[in-house]
Formats: structure tokens, sequence, C-alpha cells
């Protein structure tokens, strides 16, 4: 590839665009950034790219665009550079939620232009092109989406460049994507947003110094909703119905717990507690995970 633009360079983008560099995948990269802030740092970091607000010039000369901006953007983007796009330019995303933000890609972006989604299980709750990191997507998982209408040698493309930065791919269809990853990655989020606003209400009801003397757990849930509030409102929003879907199975489980608790069931309870067990087993042996105590981990 000779020319990259990346549209929204915060942790995701500046990950990718040092990987691409490290890679020598594109000759090269152009930035589209809306953030002051981020465009300073972007400066001061001196990152190989050259910053850019003009459409009309470069978007002809691209071979791939990527949108590593909260989904809540696209919209407006694509109406931008709407006009510039031709068929032969790889246009792909890294947002989590696919069926809603397909369905308005389908609606705004013009005939004859090809959109193939990605999606790089890669991040932290950490925001900004200052954290960015090259191996960010080493050995993790980035799902390609794959629809009737989706241009097979894009895909390709797609699928080698991933891989080329390190990532294990994998194809699903937006509404497999969308349901599996309400249930991996989207609940968890909002059941760590919901348990730190409980202990910040119950620390305001009982006047205790709650937060003070947070344990392993409380720690590691606010780290995962210490994590972007636009990028995750955004996704809560585009995969509303399938996040609905798993938070009603979470309070059916919730009820159960509690219902055990109140009624000493020995055997039911150990018997959950036991087979939730296996699942920590499992993704270490799929090796989504180390096989260390993590608490206090650099």
């Amino acid at each position: 590839m000779k020319n990259i633009l990346i549209i929204g360079c915060g942790l995701i983008g500046s990950s990718l665009l040092r990987a691409v560099v490290d890679k020598k995948i594109a000759k090269k990269i152009f930035i589209y950034e809306k953030s002051r802030s981020s465009i300073l740092k972007i400066k001061k970091l001196k990152l190989p790219c050259e910053i850019t607000t003009d459409f009309k010039k470069i978007i002809p000369n691209l071979d791939l665009i990527i949108f590593c901006t909260p989904l809540g953007e696209y919209e407006k983007i694509i109406l931008k550079i709407n006009r510039y796009l031709s068929p032969k330019t790889i246009i792909t995303d890294v947002g989590s939620s696919k069926e809603k933000s397909i369905e308005l890609i389908r609606k705004k972006l013009k005939k004859g232009i090809f959109w193939t989604s990605s999606h790089p299980i890669a991040g932290s709750e950490i925001s900004g092109p200052e954290h960015g990191a090259k191996d960010l997507f080493l050995n993790k998982w980035c799902i390609l989406i794959k629809e009737k209408n989706t241009n097979m040698k894009h895909l390709g493309i797609l699928s080698k460049l991933w891989k080329k930065i390190g990532s294990r791919v994998a194809i699903m269809d937006p509404k497999k994507h969308d349901t599996v990853f309400s249930m991996t990655s989207h609940l968890p989020h909002l059941v760590a947003y919901n348990l730190v606003k409980t202990a910040t209400d119950f620390e305001k009801q009982q006047r205790y110094e709650l937060i003070k003397f947070s344990a392993g757990g409380l720690r590691d849930f606010s780290r995962i909703a210490a994590s972007n509030e636009i990028m995750w409102r955004d996704i809560f929003f585009n995969n509303q119905k399938n996040i609905s879907k798993a938070i009603d199975l979470f309070i059916k489980n919730l009820r159960s717990f509690k219902k055990d608790i109140q009624s000493k069931n020995n055997r039911s309870i150990i018997k959950k507690l036991v087979d939730t067990k296996k699942v920590r087993k499992k993704i270490i042996k799929l090796k989504q995970d180390i096989d260390k105590p993590d608490f206090g981990r650099s």
C-alpha cells in the first residue's frame, strides 16, 4: 500500500499508526483528528504521519481508510468524504458494534463504494495517542465482517493487513458479531459501570469511606469503568437489543444467586461457583490471558 488515512488518532488509531509503520505496510500515513489536544500530542510525540483536513486532495490517492472514532462520529465523517471516494479505496473501521453502524453506512455511503468492517479485540481503559503501542494487536483477535455484498478482494487485503500486525483473524456476519460481543465485552463493561456506581451510592448512603478500602474486586471493576464514556455510550446505544437481552439474563442469574444466599442453599451455590471457575481455566487454555494472579500486576 502507498497511502493510508486513519480517522481518529486515540489509543487504537495511534496504535495502528505505529504498527503499520513498524511493519512497513504503507509509504505514507495521513491522520485526520478533530481534537486539538490530540493533535498537539501527536506533534509532540513526533509520530510518523501527516495531519490533514484536506479530504479533496488526499482521498482520491488513498488505498485504505480506517475509521477509529466513536460510532456516533461515522455519519458526519462519511458526509464529509463521500464525494471524493472511489470504489478502489478500501474502507474499514474498528467499531465494537456492527449491525446498526452497517445499516447507517448503507444509507449514507454513496453507491458503488465498499466498506468492510473490522473489530480488533484490543484496547484498554486509557485513551489518547500517547498510550498507543505498536504491539497492541499482537496475538489478539480481529473480527472481519462478511455480508452478501462484501468485496472479497478487500476482505482478503484486510485479513492480510491485520495478520501482518500480529492479529488472529476470524470472520463473522454482523448479527453473530453483535450477539457474541454483547456478552463477552459490552455486558461486562456495563456491569463494571453499574458496580462502581452502586459502590459510590452505597458510600453516600452509609457515610463510610468505602472507596478508600477498595478490595481487588472493586479495583478491577473500577479499571474497566474508567473507559471512554463517549465510546461506550455509542456501543450501548448501537447494540441496544442484544445488550438488553444480556442484561435480562444477568438479572435472572443474579436473582438465582440471591435466592441461594437467602436460603443458604449450599449445594446450589457451590455448583455455581465451581462451574464459573472453569471458564477462567478455559480462557487461559485459549491464551486469552496468562495464568498468574493479577493483583497489583503492572
